[in-house]
């Protein structure tokens, strides 16, 4: 830095000010400034920026992408939790962590000054491994028992009721849902199939509709499956509500293939998908659409925000999302 310094004919703590951004530089002074670092090929050091300050600025996004993948709504959360990092002056990274053990394993080495979690259960026993660890974190998701969290979430009582809302008013009185299976391997208390699922009964016990459930793997193949085992034991739905992103254009497909045609015999509305994934279906789905965005960028900021304040209540959110109706839903014949 001192031979930046001297090249750009500045002081250090102008220099420091230029690479860190921490005070406001003119900007004929940080023209020079980067030039000499450009001639110099100088590079702020990470590392040892991080052992003086104590801080990486880095947060760690906690997905079982090897377990689960990375479907739309998911990319999206990542993609804008990293955007708004960048806009604070952190970075993302995506730790494909697995269990608590691993997540333990990570943090204890300080690799980041934050942690987020994604795909929260009831019970999540990584909540217990960071508050043990006494580390930053919040939730996308969130647990049973939130007390003391801070989390940001979907709204899935909401958006599932805006779902059957739509459908019930184009006239549909036999409406299925149809949820991922994770597989046995799945945890406990999944939060968006637990909750959709119980969102699910109680509207339609209290609208008076019978309840029709089937699962599927987070797949094309076994969307296809899904419906074939829809028409086969429940021939009297029409309408479905579909809340498994991965299988949403098999199961489309599956539909035709039986026979039935989307959406003159059967309505298909996708709950908490991506604004892409409802467009790969022919006719495209008509979805209440994942507010990815928001929940990258919200928890992200409420992070950022608890590591500069770390006795600042926490952030409770819940988000909802928007009713895009598209082709694949329409009044019964």
């Amino acid at each position: 830095m001192q031979d930046v310094a001297d090249r750009a004919g500045v002081s250090l703590t102008t220099v420091s000010f230029v690479v860190n951004g921490t005070k406001p530089v003119a900007e004929r002074t940080r023209a020079r400034v980067q030039a000499a670092m450009a001639d110099l090929g100088y590079r702020r050091n990470v590392v040892a920026r991080a052992l003086a300050s104590q801080r990486t600025r880095i947060v760690a996004l906690v997905f079982p992408a090897l377990e689960h993948g990375l479907g739309g709504a998911a990319l999206s959360i990542v993609t804008a939790a990293a955007s708004a990092a960048t806009r604070r002056g952190f970075n993302v990274v995506l730790w494909p962590v697995t269990g608590a053990d691993q997540l333990e394993d990570y943090v204890s080495g300080g690799l980041a000054d934050g942690v987020l979690l994604m795909e929260v259960t009831a019970q999540d026993p990584r909540v217990e491994v960071l508050q043990r660890r006494a580390v930053p974190f919040g939730l996308i998701g969130r647990t049973e028992d939130v007390e003391g969290l801070s989390y940001v979430d979907m709204d899935f009582d909401a958006m599932l009721a805006t779902g059957l809302d739509h459908l019930v008013g184009l006239g549909h009185e036999r409406v299925a849902l149809f949820v991922g299976d994770l597989g046995p391997t799945a945890p406990a208390g999944y939060g968006p199939v637990a909750r959709t699922e119980a969102a699910y009964l109680h509207e339609t016990a209290a609208r008076g509709l019978e309840p029709v459930v089937v699962r599927g793997a987070q797949d094309p193949r076994s969307g296809h499956r899904t419906a074939d085992e829809l028409l086969a034991r429940h021939p009297e739905v029409t309408a479905v509500l579909a809340l498994n992103e991965a299988a949403l254009s098999g199961f489309v497909n599956g539909l035709v293939a039986g026979g039935r045609s989307v959406p003159d015999d059967v309505s298909v509305l996708g709950v908490a998908t991506s604004a892409e994934a409802v467009s790969t279906a022919d006719p495209p789905v008509s979805a209440v659409v994942a507010p990815g965005h928001d929940l990258g960028s919200r928890s992200v900021d409420a992070l950022i925000d608890r590591l500069a304040e770390p006795t600042a209540p926490p952030l409770q959110l819940l988000l909802d999302g928007e009713l895009q109706p598209a082709g694949s839903t329409a009044a019964p014949r």
